[in-house]
């Protein structure tokens, strides 16, 4: 059965409560904030019935952990769905929407596949390390998790939530690199699906599956890698080892003027439509793994 859409607002609510106002700013400059919010996601996915994998690396001498559950597929040999989102945040932000509305996501999305048999293995994984100094480096934690991938043999697809919870109804509200607002909204009220141009056919499978499962205003976009922002979250560190993968998001700061302040707050974000996004997410991928 569906599951009501006021729990899940209510769960989501409390994961970025407990993230961003009760532990706040987790990074390697702030370590026991970051093991407090490793903790927290270890135990509401244990407490789910998971078993969490830690995979463990240091850097410069500090420990770092990404946290994997693994659903193994009826078929071993088909193509890995990994799907993954980063529980640090950026220095000098409590980070609300970057990352912990994503994060609350990937808890609600590891809760709805108790249910699901999948066809294919998908881990779900935990990110350490995504925000600056780390990013796009081999000390990125969805570097880490590509390399292994990659060192194994397996053949990946990877989806990345980055900040899902920040929205807005007026006009002018939706920003864009150049040309893009030609093509889309300029009312900051959808959830963006993106990738370089080579993970295009992952993204209209994805976006198809999204579609299918919530009626919440969407848009997609295949494009170059390297404009602003198109690749700035642990989807690139699986493009680094040449996997198809794509980003969810609200556009971060194309949207949401808190990106990497102290104002991205808890009190910021839309959580009646981060659920329903969520809810979404949770369909595309039950439908992706089916």
């Amino acid at each position: 059965m569906p599951i009501a859409a006021s729990a899940v607002e209510d769960r989501v609510r409390e994961h970025v409560r407990v993230l961003a106002s009760e532990i706040g700013e987790r990074n390697l400059d702030h370590p026991g904030a970051l093991a407090a919010a490793r903790d927290y996601l270890a135990r509401e996915l244990e407490g789910m019935g998971h078993a969490v994998s830690p995979q463990r690396y240091a850097v410069g001498g500090a420990p770092c952990e990404n946290l994997e559950v693994l659903l193994p597929g009826a078929d071993e040999g088909r193509e890995t769905l990994v799907v993954g989102a980063h529980y640090d945040s950026a220095r000098g932000t409590p980070g609300a929407d970057d990352n912990a509305s994503a994060v609350a996501a990937l808890l609600e999305i590891a809760g709805a596949l108790r249910s699901v048999e999948p066809r294919c293995p998908v881990p779900l994984v935990a990110y350490v390390n995504e925000e600056p100094p780390y990013s796009f480096s081999p000390d990125m934690g969805s570097r880490v998790h590509a390399a292994a991938c990659h060192a194994r043999g397996e053949r990946v697809r990877m989806v990345a939530l980055e900040m899902l919870g920040y929205y807005r109804d007026a006009p002018r509200t939706q920003k864009y690199p150049p040309l893009f607002r030609h093509y889309h909204p300029d009312r900051g009220n959808f959830i963006g699906f993106v990738s370089n141009r080579r993970s295009r056919g992952w993204l209209d499978e994805a976006f198809r599956a999204f579609r299918a499962s919530s009626d919440f205003p969407c848009e997609s976009s295949a494009t170059f890698g390297w404009l602003p922002g198109i690749g700035w979250s642990d989807h690139s560190s699986y493009w680094h080892f040449g996997y198809p993968a794509l980003m969810v998001t609200d556009t971060a700061f194309f949207r949401n003027p808190h990106y990497h302040s102290a104002r991205d707050r808890y009190e910021t974000l839309d959580y009646p439509r981060l659920a329903r996004v969520t809810e979404g997410l949770a369909g595309a991928v039950a439908r992706l793994v089916a």
